[in-house]
């Protein structure tokens, strides 16, 4: 699996527990730091724990609705063995035999036994339900922190985003636009000099767009990450400064695209992303 970048430290009853992430979308939490609540021994709570009949149903459950290569053979196996007095179950087993990526055990300075966060939580209500709502308290705590952050830097994005637009209208209107055009014949001048844009960084036009997301509100760049907006404002520059030197609209384009790559990989590169398909 990729490796995991620490994002976050919560806390719980004078505790610190950390957070993993892969795709800064499923977060991971430390069953370890949870434990330790319980033991100075956490990694024998965690084995207690995965030893009962009602935790492999629930992590077994868990896998399947999250994850398409899990082994339900094995799951069985596990099911029926729990509960008895001889079973004994670590997370390094659970994960070599199922396949399971609900749990992951690390190892190095930041190692640790981690659980998404419907595991984690379900952990934690078996160590200490007091525990467990001092926990979901501090976490809620963390999305609500980060949401704000994210809606602040949205917001800049999109206005820087929107300012640059202007440089790249005024642009377009200074040196591709005929002066004895209608107003409507410049609007479509505009709209596919925007989809140049549109292609370069997203690979696809704004109508294209619309036919395949009819279902979310707002257009493409209402719709961009924070990473794609940054990108957008340096493209719309770019290509402006293009125009002017009179570059034709095929190596604008590829020009551009090329630029989205490199950029986008360089804000991004510490995450799993969908790369950009290079126009060729």
């Amino acid at each position: 699996m990729a490796t995991r970048q620490i994002k976050e430290t919560i806390h719980a009853q004078g505790y610190e527990i950390s957070i993993y992430t892969e795709d800064f979308k499923n977060e991971y939490i430390s069953l370890t730091d949870i434990a330790r609540y319980k033991s100075d021994e956490p990694f024998i709570v965690i084995n207690n724990w995965m030893r009962g009949k009602d935790t492999i149903q629930f992590i077994g459950l868990w896998e399947q609705l999250h994850n398409e290569n899990f082994k339900p053979i094995e799951f069985d196996r596990f099911k029926k063995e729990a509960g008895y007095n001889a079973f004994t179950l670590s997370p390094q087993k659970w994960i070599e035999a199922t396949g399971a990526i609900g749990i992951i055990s690390k190892s190095g300075r930041y190692g640790g036994t981690f659980a998404h966060t419907d595991i984690a939580f379900e952990f934690a209500s078996w160590v200490s339900p007091e525990f467990k709502l001092y926990l979901i308290k501090d976490y809620k705590r963390l999305k609500n922190e980060e949401n704000s952050r994210l809606s602040l830097n949205w917001d800049l994005s999109r206005t820087l985003s929107k300012l640059n637009y202007r440089i790249h209208t005024d642009a377009i209107k200074e040196n591709i636009i005929p002066k004895s055009i209608t107003k409507e014949q410049a609007a479509i001048i505009y709209a596919h000099e925007a989809d140049v844009l549109n292609v370069a960084l997203f690979g696809i036009t704004a109508k294209q767009w619309r036919e395949q997301n009819r279902t979310l509100k707002g257009n493409i760049r209402d719709q961009a990450t924070i990473e794609q907006l940054l990108v957008l404002a340096n493209l719309e520059s770019l290509n402006a400064a293009f125009i002017k030197m009179g570059l034709p609209q095929h190596e604008r384009l590829l020009k551009l695209n090329q630029t989205a790559i490199s950029q986008l990989t360089s804000l991004l590169k510490n995450n799993t992303i969908k790369q950009i398909k290079q126009i060729k």
